[in-house]
């Protein structure tokens, strides 16, 4: 059974590079990093897919091609049992969360979050792993400031990094990669020891 990263964002040129693309962002530097080939289209599970191996565990790395909010459409090609799901993990952004931080958790709820709401309810379980993501701002003394009301926040997820975010958002990434390649090689307490520490 293999392990399935998937990264939860919006398909298309015009989400690119934007706040609530950040989990799709980190699939694509995962495959980057551990060498994995091109992504191809895969129309039955309407997802871009790229397969490879890390360590001595297969992997399959997904970008669903469907909007966030229906990401669970692409689930049931890749998740097919509850014990699947154990090696299942989501990556995410999170706006309760400032840029710059990211948490690991593992049998949690969405957080209101759309796009984890509609993987669980098409897999029947949380207990799989998430990624979380930062991609809000925050205060000088490093407080979350996060937008107001709900146009604020649609223009704000939808937005795309600002220049001096995106050297944030790297590390962000890089670190996420680390902690997925962890979660494959070493199992999920290992992959948060380097996900939830500062």
């Amino acid at each position: 059974m293999a392990y399935v990263i998937i990264g939860l964002g919006n398909p298309g040129g015009e989400y690119a590079k934007t706040r609530h693309n950040a989990g799709r962002m980190a699939v694509e530097k995962i495959a980057k990093t551990e060498g994995f080939p091109e992504f191809t289209l895969r129309k039955a599970a309407k997802a871009l897919v790229s397969e490879g191996t890390i360590g001595k565990e297969k992997v399959i790395l997904v970008l669903p091609e469907v909007f966030m909010n229906l990401s669970g459409k692409v689930l049931p090609s890749f998740v097919k049992s509850k014990a699947a799901a154990k090696k299942l993990l989501i990556i995410r952004d999170e706006l309760d969360m400032p840029l710059g931080t990211m948490k690991m958790t593992f049998g949690r709820g969405s957080g209101g979050h759309k796009g984890a709401e509609s993987v669980m309810s098409a897999i029947k379980t949380k207990d799989f792993a998430q990624i979380k993501i930062g991609i809000s701002g925050s205060t000088a003394k490093g407080k979350l400031k996060k937008p107001g009301d709900e146009d604020k926040v649609i223009k704000h997820v939808i937005g795309k990094f600002k220049p001096g975010e995106e050297k944030v958002l790297k590390k962000m990434l890089d670190r996420t990669a680390e902690a997925s390649a962890l979660f494959v090689s070493d199992g999920v307490e290992k992959a948060m020891l380097v996900a939830n520490t500062r």
